[in-house]
């Protein structure tokens, strides 16, 4: 069973659980919020304890008709790290960063599951990263690689559209990276605990039209879920709800010859094994 975020008949964001094609509808039970990031900051307790109510849920859904929203909306943070793959380090001419690439996405750049990226009117070189989430479910500063996985409470899958004209303009990849409609994110929170440790060890794929473009092992990153937390809660504070996106393997568009990029029509679909499957048809904006 898994918790996803969808849009409820009212028109208003709401969380769920989802056990196979049902979902069941939180909507206005007491003490739940509509956000994945809201419902961490309450604490583990009210995590476990939203598995616990599939029975009592007033409603039952069918999966295909939602209009699925992204996970999290309110994080405090969205960190998001570069060339974390060695081969993607690879087929950009680069070696493996020795400290991890930093960079952040806003919530305004976010869609959810189905929903469509956007190839906005200044670029066609909108590229695909598939990518594993990890969320925070509790403060953490200075973290011992050894325990930081105790602060990760669970998983999920993000599709980091990049600009990458826009990208490349300058050092710091920011503004390429936060474009309306091109960070997808979803469906599902998995909890830590479903996964091996770290999440390591899952086959991670993207497929364009039905295409694999991207097939890696989650065990291939620089640096894994524990390091980051470690690394990143050595300068600041890690609160529950914020987002970790780490990183896309080889295979991106922009790597190709001849490049390979998003075009209208097209659908992108990410899977990690255990989590699930991310797929956005792709629109003009």
């Amino acid at each position: 069973m898994e918790i996803v975020r969808f849009r409820n008949s009212d028109g208003a964001p709401a969380l769920g659980l989802q056990a196979g094609e049902e979902v069941a509808d939180l909507s206005g039970m007491p003490g739940i919020p509509t956000d994945m990031s809201a419902l961490l900051r309450l604490g583990p307790a009210a995590l476990s304890a939203v598995f616990d109510l599939w029975e009592s849920a007033r409603r039952r859904l069918p999966a295909e008709g939602l209009e699925w929203l992204p996970l999290a909306d309110s994080a405090g943070k969205i960190i998001c790290l570069g060339l974390n793959y060695h081969d993607h380090a690879g087929e950009t001419g680069k070696t493996p960063p020795s400290y991890p690439m930093v960079f952040f996405r806003a919530a305004t750049s976010l869609v959810g599951h189905r929903a469509p990226l956007v190839r906005p009117a200044v670029s066609d070189q909108l590229d695909f990263e598939g990518e594993l989430v990890a969320f925070i479910g509790r403060t953490v500063r200075h973290a011992d690689v050894s325990n930081a996985l105790s602060a990760v409470a669970g998983y999920s899958i993000f599709n980091d559209g990049s600009i990458r004209d826009v990208q490349r303009r300058t050092s710091q990849w920011t503004v390429g990276k936060n474009f309306d409609g091109t960070g997808a994110f979803g469906p599902a929170f998995v909890r830590a605990e479903a996964l091996p440790p770290g999440a390591a060890g899952l086959t991670l794929s993207t497929t364009l039209n039905g295409n694999r473009v991207q097939c890696a092992n989650t065990r291939d990153m620089v640096f894994d879920v524990a390091h980051t937390v470690a690394l990143l809660s050595e300068g600041m504070t890690l609160e529950a709800g914020d987002v970790l996106v780490m990183g896309t393997p080889g295979g991106v568009g922009t790597a190709r010859t001849p490049p390979l990029y998003m075009v209208p029509g097209d659908l992108c679909e990410v899977e990690i094994e255990g989590i699930g499957r991310l797929g956005n048809p792709v629109v003009q904006g």
